[in-house]
């Protein structure tokens, strides 16, 4: 290659055409870091939430005493801090009756809370206690006394929280789901089923609390 050839037209004397490359390439290299540092931030602002954990929060719910296990009682309980009004939900609650519920899982199943929204799309349900039921208005749905569905479109049982007794007062943990044999799984969304294969879609949350430690499914 002759020395004509290795300039690149509008070039200046001595500077050649790998020079001018270099420099082309440092500036798009300079170029693409600086929109990494405008873009990486703000896409980590945007995605965190989705991988944050929270922690578990316990709420007290009031004495033992005040709850019995062949009925339940509704407790106004707090599902997000901060939002007064629209961050409470209703939580049905008793204690829990061998005779009924079978033995003890372990020591965060002394009460039974369970949730008053609906699996299928999330509305209110109310306890029936003539029939021993909860019951949806908006879709028919309806559970069994111990939140297990028998009629209507829910996919699964009702949730529950977990809950501990200590110095006789009763706290009020993170929320689970369950599937039809009450195993205890991570919190799902309304209509989302967790028996057979139709659990497989649906995974857990990165931001759900972890389990208290010694519960086991």
């Amino acid at each position: 290659m002759s020395t004509d050839d290795r300039f690149s037209p509008g070039a200046s004397e001595g500077e050649t055409v790998d020079r001018r490359r270099f420099i082309g390439r440092s500036a798009q290299t300079a170029g693409a870091i600086a929109a990494a540092a405008l873009t990486l931030p703000a896409l980590g602002f945007a995605i965190g939430p989705v991988f944050a954990r929270t922690g578990a929060t316990w709420q007290d719910i009031g004495p033992s005493a005040g709850f019995s296990d062949s009925t339940y009682v509704p407790v106004v309980i707090t599902i997000t801090p901060g939002l007064g009004e629209a961050g409470r939900s209703l939580a049905y609650v008793r204690k829990h009756n061998p005779g009924i519920d079978g033995r003890l899982k372990d020591r965060y199943d002394q009460i039974v809370a369970i949730s008053s929204r609906c699996v299928h799309v999330g509305c209110p349900v109310r306890y029936v206690a003539a029939a021993s039921s909860f019951v949806c208005p908006c879709h028919g749905g309806v559970y069994d006394f111990r939140g297990i569905r028998t009629g209507g479109p829910p996919p699964r049982p009702l949730d529950r929280f977990y809950t501990l007794v200590q110095n006789d007062r009763v706290l009020l943990g993170p929320r689970f789901s369950v599937n039809h044999e009450l195993r205890r799984f991570s919190p799902r969304d309304p209509g989302e089923p967790l028996d057979g294969i139709g659990k497989i879609p649906y995974p857990a949350r990165f931001s759900t609390p972890p389990a208290p430690p010694g519960a086991t499914s």
